[in-house]
């Protein structure tokens, strides 16, 4: 009688019950995983489905129309790979740096003091907002084949740069032996300017004398470079695009629906960084705001300075999902044609070899890592940017 007590006490406790309801739902996810996972290779093994990563070496038999390393339809599935994961970091790149410039923009313009200007930003906001990201994809893409020219009519731009229902073309800047060093010059020109503004900075915050380091950070970042590049001899050298029969030779070029699917990624994700700009702004309080007024800044120097640091800590966090979601559609790519990781390799490859489990693992490997990372560099951004606490 005592031990059947001291059994049900042992039950009644609160932290003994959490303890095994817990260790009861971790079984029961094991087990679905693992009768999900059983009968998902029962049914591979009765339907004679080949399973292996083997696929990734055999040829894959198919052109890519855009691509930024060597291919041919001679070369492995694991290549088609890289080539769609390097297109997709690219339009992801591409996309967020001028959703961030837009949604900045916009974001200031939100809360002008112009009221036509503030009405114009509330309504770009309130338009692509509001559309779905596919149709304007779409839209973009069916504008740019009806608005350009047909190659022999292209639009050209000092000789060099043309643009056609094909795409823009430009020169293909080629590396010779040596251009490496332009790129150390440059790297080390930017290592030097943030050592030098770490130490004007801890100048200004030692003696209040504040030196403007705009010509010192040109000539670190442009002129150390160039003089490497010139003292070399100029390692690199210009393919330029000509019209040859009914297209363009040479050069390099950006497709219309690279064009496209990154202009319309970039308007849309900006509407969402616009918001989180001005809520970080009107997060400011009005004392800081007329604080900035009261020691002589300008409305610009006061919005560089005191405002807008100030709103990105607030801004960034949900920046980040943006970001996030960015990247995530920029897979909406298969329908216009872009050769980014769903349409080549989860598509075409996929069609090909019938491998649907290891390639979309593959695939989901890819947007979950791409994704941890854009969230690992925000963060450590946004931990940088915190207010410290005393």
């Amino acid at each position: 009688m005592t031990k059947s007590k001291s059994f049900f006490s042992f039950l009644y406790n609160n932290e003994v019950r959490a303890f095994l309801f817990q260790v009861m739902a971790l079984l029961a996810i094991v087990y679905f995983f693992y009768s999900a996972i059983d009968n998902m290779f029962v049914n591979i093994e009765s339907r004679g489905i080949q399973t292996g990563f083997g696929f990734l070496e055999a040829e894959s038999g198919f052109d890519i129309a855009e691509y930024l390393i060597d291919y041919s339809p001679t070369s492995s599935n694991l290549t088609v790979f890289y080539v769609g994961l390097i297109n997709t970091i690219v339009v992801s790149i591409v996309g967020i740096i001028f959703a961030s410039l837009i949604g900045l923009i916009i974001g200031i313009a939100r809360l002008s003091n112009n009221w036509l200007i503030a009405k114009l930003a509330g309504g770009y906001i309130e338009l692509f907002r509001n559309i779905p990201i596919l149709l304007q994809i779409l839209f973009w893409y069916n504008i740019a084949l009806i608005s350009f020219p047909h190659p022999r009519k292209s639009i050209e731009f000092f000789d060099t740069v043309f643009v056609n229902l094909r795409g823009i073309y430009l020169p293909k800047p080629i590396a010779e032996d040596g251009f490496i060093w332009v790129l150390v010059a440059l790297l080390l020109g930017f290592v030097l300017k943030i050592l030098m503004k770490r130490f004007f900075k801890k100048k200004h915050d030692d003696v209040g004398i504040e030196t403007h380091t705009f010509g010192y950070s040109l000539l670190l970042i442009i002129g150390l470079p160039v003089m490497v590049y010139w003292a070399l001899g100029s390692p690199l050298y210009f393919d330029y695009p000509a019209l040859k029969g009914f297209n363009f030779r040479g050069g390099m070029s950006l497709s219309p629906e690279f064009l496209a699917l990154a202009f319309a990624l970039s308007v849309y994700t900006a509407t969402y960084i616009a918001e989180a700009i001005r809520s970080g702004i009107e997060s400011v309080s009005k004392g800081q705001k007329e604080a900035a007024q009261a020691i002589g800044l300008t409305r610009i120097q006061s919005l560089k300075l005191v405002i807008l640091p100030q709103a990105l800590r607030v801004a960034i966090p949900p920046i980040i999902n943006q970001y996030l979601n960015l990247t995530k559609n920029s897979s909406l790519a298969a329908a216009i044609g872009y050769a980014e990781l769903v349409s080549t390799f989860a598509g075409t490859v996929l069609n090909q070899v019938g491998q649907a489990v290891e390639i979309m693992l593959m695939t989901m490997a890819v947007y979950l890592t791409i994704s941890l990372f854009i969230s690992l560099v925000l963060n450590i951004v946004n931990n940088r940017m915190k207010i410290k606490e005393r």
